[in-house]
């Protein structure tokens, strides 16, 4: 049983059972569970879409409620009655962490890929992966460390991007293909995965830019998340923008080379700065969520910098404009600084260079494809009586 619950997280769950496939040599591994269509591609069966769970914030989550309390007596109905060799959750902290109990309750054996993000806020849930996880799969190396300090023996492999991460086009082609032209600068502007954030950023990213080009002449893509139909994005820019002068162009399964040949990418917070991080792209990290879910979440958060890529390099490489600092003139002004300073861009290309050493040398989603596959053989074996997992073995 397969649990992811957003593009990313669907991902790097296919990714993971891909390598078990290759590990085993088996082709017909009988999945179910929540994802999309990387899952479904690698033949899982979906009870639940990521197109109807990526979701974010307090308010959006309260309005759900009625609808994720199906979703999760849907998926314990299923896993109580299929009895699974063993459960993987993904990332998905809101709704994973609340599986936890129940599941072990049930006696599956419980894995956690991509750990929450505990240390940025929340730490009450370590209290839940102390108790109902039986392994801990964590992707960022100071993750370890953090664990520790609680009694959790986390086990890092690596961070999957390295794997993935890299254009399929050279930047010729790329511009051949989308008649860009050299002599003006790429900017790429990267609204988020969640409807939700796209119809809160993606305006002000776009007046930005059209503020932008009316000092500087530059060409902008908007790289959509698989959870994004272009549709809404278009209704979205066309509320945002009146007249719709924008010279910017909207791609679908492109993100990594509009990412790549940029000159500059304006980033909302999340997956995406790490991904810049890896193709070695100068970026902006932006974020704005609906006023009253901000003043929410915010007293819970333990850091004062909001951007993965900065948090991994240990100091701001990359300007933040989060909530009210986000507005369309400020990150106008922002562009305008950075496009302006070439070795500005440079130092933070050869700091990015650091951040994507400190992720590790790939191979991520075998480590774990191997760690799951000692879970389910020492569950099988001690089904049929032969001990089960050793308490070195378990991560209290």
């Amino acid at each position: 049983m397969i649990l992811a619950g957003e593009a990313s997280g669907d991902e790097r769950a296919a990714e993971v059972l891909r390598a078990l496939k290759a590990l085993a040599h088996e082709d017909s591994f009988r999945v179910f569970g929540c994802g999309g269509p990387a899952l479904r591609a690698e033949g899982a069966e979906t009870l639940a879409d990521i197109a109807e769970t990526a979701i974010i914030g307090p308010l959006e989550i309260a309005r759900a409620l009625a609808r994720f309390y199906a979703l999760y007596r849907r998926l314990l109905r299923a896993a109580r009655e299929r009895r699974p060799a063993a459960v993987l959750l993904v990332d998905w902290p809101e709704f994973n962490v609340k599986l936890l109990r129940p599941l072990k309750r049930l006696g599956l054996p419980t894995i956690y890929y991509i750990g929450p993000q505990v240390w940025a806020w929340r730490t009450y849930r370590v209290r839940a992966i102390r108790r109902y996880v039986d392994r801990l799969i964590v992707t960022l190396p100071f993750e370890v460390e953090f664990y520790r300090r609680y009694g959790i023996a986390a086990e890092y492999v690596g961070h999957p991007l390295v794997d993935t991460v890299r254009p399929t086009l050279s930047r010729a082609a790329f511009y051949e293909k989308h008649g860009l032209r050299s002599d003006r600068p790429v900017i790429s502007l990267l609204p988020g995965s969640r409807r939700t954030e796209v119809e809160h950023i993606l305006p002000i990213l776009a007046r930005a830019a059209r503020a932008l080009h009316a000092r500087w002449p530059a060409q902008f893509l908007i790289p959509l998340a698989a959870t994004i139909p272009p549709e809404m994005a278009w209704s979205v820019l066309r509320r945002a923008l009146q007249p719709p002068d924008l010279p910017a162009r909207l791609l679908e399964g492109e993100t990594y080379d509009a990412l790549a040949h940029a000159d500059l990418a304006v980033i909302t917070s999340g997956t995406a700065t790490l991904e810049a991080a890896v193709l070695g792209t100068p970026m902006i990290v932006v974020y704005r969520a609906r006023a009253i879910n901000y003043l929410l979440v915010r007293p819970l958060l333990h850091l004062d910098t909001f951007g993965m890529v900065n948090l991994l390099a240990g100091e701001r490489i990359a300007p933040e404009l989060i909530q009210w600092d986000l507005t369309p003139e400020r990150l106008a002004r922002t562009m305008m600084e950075v496009l302006a300073d070439p070795m500005r861009r440079e130092l933070m290309r050869a700091r990015l260079a650091e951040v994507r050493r400190r992720l590790g040398e790939g191979g991520a989603a075998r480590r774990a494809a191997e760690i799951i596959l000692r879970v389910i053989t020492e569950a099988e074996a001690h089904r049929f009586g032969r001990g089960g997992l050793r308490d070195e073995d378990r991560i209290v």
